[in-house]
């Protein structure tokens, strides 16, 4: 029987991960407009064109937010500290249901409840390899009530801690963490979900 509840228990985690069925990104002109797809793997260079793209924090019943470290496989930001996770809409795709999409992907959450935070957030950042990142952003506060079940493909560590702790911490040693995170910590005001 200890096995059986193993056996499904890892049949659910493997589910909770399968990979996107889809991998395109929608691309945007200057003004925020869609101008049409193209393959994620081909708009992440060194000439990176505009596109759409969502970052969410996750809070718990605690008040606590989570902090996840990007997978040393990531093609952009290896091991990086950032926030809970990012994504991309399909097309077609609203950025609410891409965001549980994503939440359920990469930390295998039900995500509560989402508010938007920031809907105009645009960053350009070039990682340590070369590869731009240059995308309109909208930003989200989650609440969940479990902890996550990362992907390992995606998520290599998390943590829990309070937004003021977090805040400070990125303020004052931004190397530590992801470009756009740094930048997010500086235009968001209010900070709980």
């Amino acid at each position: 029987m200890h096995t059986a509840e193993h056996t499904i228990e890892f049949d659910t985690i493997e589910s909770r991960h399968a990979a996107p069925a889809d991998d395109l990104v929608v691309l945007l002109d200057e003004e925020g407009r869609e101008i049409g797809t193209a393959a994620k793997s081909s708009v992440h260079g060194a000439d990176t064109s505009l596109h759409l793209a969502f970052s969410c924090y996750v809070f718990n019943d605690r008040g606590e937010v989570l902090v996840t470290r990007r997978a040393l496989t990531k093609k952009t930001w290896p091991g990086v500290w950032t926030n809970s996770f990012c994504g991309h809409p399909a097309p077609a795709e609203t950025l609410t249901d891409a965001v549980h999409r994503r939440a359920d992907f990469e930390l295998g959450l039900d995500i509560d409840r989402i508010d938007l935070a920031l809907p105009l957030f645009r960053y350009r950042a070039t990682d340590s390899s070369g590869i731009v990142e240059n995308e309109v952003c909208p930003v989200y506060l989650a609440r969940a009530s479990a902890d996550p079940v990362p992907n390992p493909d995606e998520v290599m560590e998390f943590t829990w801690t309070q937004p003021e702790t977090l805040r400070r911490s990125v303020l004052a040693s931004p190397f530590a963490f992801s470009p756009w995170m740094v930048l997010q910590m500086r235009e968001l005001e209010t900070f709980r979900a």
